[in-house]
């Protein structure tokens, strides 16, 4: 009866995947059905221990986030846990051979941001590379399933990849991390004086991170490579609308892209896999 586990375990994090992200969600149903689960149990860990640090005021973080990385390597190392996440998660580790050092530099980013109200250049640079490249770095290790070639191979532009992501998210959440938070992610940023130039530096960085990181997908096994392309496809509408959008406008409102929308690119990803676009 330990596969019924497993799978309820794997629905869960299923579950916490859809009911947080909608963009996510459709990009994993792109992939072929073996990929699935295990990205889906990657993103529910890292969404609950981002829970963790973002939403549990009323308790201690500190301790609740210690407990947590205490649970995730007891589990890795045991290869069982009874907090379903937890237990999806080290089945993926254990069979995609993550490496240790990418979940310990994604916890620490989260740690960090118990603390860290203001990042200085290499900070930033520790807190992106945990926080972000390192998730990318996680999904990659599924991805080439244990090609360590191809993976090192691919490992820069997954990187960028997760960058990205991330610094598209800074520039859309930084109402409420700076209002609600007090957090403030960009260095040298003075966002009680954000101007037009500061944003197009930030985009600049951008750019460059995505031109890299489509080289990568387009090199990804064909069963990953629609699922990661139209993540990357929908972040790049939402870079373009943020682009678009002036930077008095960014400090009052978060940046969004619609259902519909997204739907749309869906299709459309569809379509350009079929015609080898992709």
């Amino acid at each position: 009866m330990i596969n019924l586990y497993d799978e309820t375990c794997f629905e869960c994090s299923k579950l916490i995947t859809n009911k947080y992200s909608t963009s996510f969600s459709l990009g994993i149903k792109a992939f072929d059905k073996e990929y699935r689960y295990p990205i889906y149990a990657i993103y529910g860990f890292v969404r609950y221990a981002d829970e963790i640090v973002d939403t549990f005021h009323e308790h201690d973080k500190l301790q609740l986030i210690s407990d947590f990385r205490k649970e995730t390597f007891k589990a890795i190392n045991e290869l069982i846990s009874l907090n379903p996440v937890i237990h999806a998660f080290q089945q993926v580790v254990n069979r995609y051979r993550i490496d240790h050092e990418l979940i310990d530099a994604f916890l620490h980013s989260m740690e960090m941001d118990l603390d860290k109200k203001a990042y200085d250049d290499a900070c930033y640079k520790t807190y992106i590379y945990g926080s972000a490249e390192a998730i990318g770095l996680m999904c990659l290790h599924v991805f080439t399933d244990n090609d360590d070639k191809l993976y090192q191979e691919l490992l820069p532009q997954a990187r960028s990849l997760g960058a990205a992501f991330q610094k598209i998210n800074f520039l859309r959440d930084v109402k409420a991390d700076y209002e609600e938070r007090g957090r403030t992610y960009f260095p040298h940023i003075d966002f009680n004086n954000f101007t037009e130039q500061d944003k197009r530096n930030i985009e600049a960085d951008i750019k460059i991170d995505f031109d890299n990181a489509f080289q990568g997908i387009k090199c990804l096994p064909r069963a990953t490579r629609l699922g990661v392309y139209i993540a990357y496809i929908y972040y790049r509408q939402l870079f373009k609308k943020i682009s678009y959008t002036p930077a008095s406008v960014i400090l009052q409102k978060r940046i969004r892209i619609s259902n519909t929308c997204k739907i749309g690119l869906y299709v459309k990803a569809i379509l350009q896999q079929k015609l080898n676009v992709i």
